[in-house]
């Protein structure tokens, strides 16, 4: 089965078809793990080179995502009776007194996408609930968003958190967010700053990589 076809209904965000192609494909006995890689996640590497070059922009990487997704809803249940692993654990959510959520949840997806599975706690979250689900997991990554300059401090009390702690050399701190710098992740001792959704994939899966 040609495989191209998925990868072309991901990139365009019709989760209807993917979903479709995705059955299609198991039933003509094609591996879960060639679906995902070759379908599903080489088509989000493609959109993201082109979110890189200003060929689409968020609203159609949101689709192609949440495509993608559509297509993992079906795989994911196969790929994990077979015994295929996640490459790592991250716990996601924007902090305490901000309730945006449109890039948090992107990340969220293009990480999925990627093979990391993602625990998202939403938004408003607390420096004791991403502590809770980060220990309870046993999560690679606590992954931070915030939208306002005004949330923006919060980040330093999750990371203090986890300080208090002692925990904190136990996990990789990455934040993201508008107003969000990388000079700001310095100053408040996060690992990583990712500026979108890409780089955070990026990220990802550099620090999960150098873990193996």
């Amino acid at each position: 089965m040609d495989l191209n076809q998925l990868s072309l209904a991901v990139q365009k965000g019709n989760a209807a078809k993917v979903k479709e192609i995705v059955n299609e494909a198991l039933a003509q006995k094609v591996s879960p793990s060639e679906i995902l890689n070759t379908g599903l996640i080489d088509a989000m590497s493609v959109v993201g080179e082109k979110f890189k070059n200003n060929e689409v922009y968020v609203p159609e990487m949101l689709m192609s995502a949440k495509a993608m997704n559509a297509g993992m809803q079906v795989l994911e249940p196969i790929l994990t009776s077979t015994g295929v692993k996640p490459i790592g654990k991250a716990v996601i959510g924007t902090v305490k007194g901000d309730l945006h959520d449109i890039g948090k949840n992107l990340v969220r997806m293009m990480l999925k996408g990627a093979g990391i599975e993602m625990y998202d706690l939403g938004i408003d979250v607390t420096a004791e609930a991403f502590l809770a689900k980060a220990k309870e997991v046993q999560a690679d990554l606590v992954c931070l968003s915030a939208l306002l300059t005004t949330t923006m401090p919060y980040m330093e009390s999750v990371v203090k958190e986890f300080e208090k702690a002692g925990v904190r050399d136990q996990f990789t701190f990455v934040i993201g967010g508008a107003p969000v710098s990388e000079s700001y992740a310095k100053s408040i001792k996060a690992d990583y700053y990712a500026d979108d959704a890409v780089v955070a994939v990026d990220v990802a899966k550099k620090i999960l990589a150098q873990k193996k």
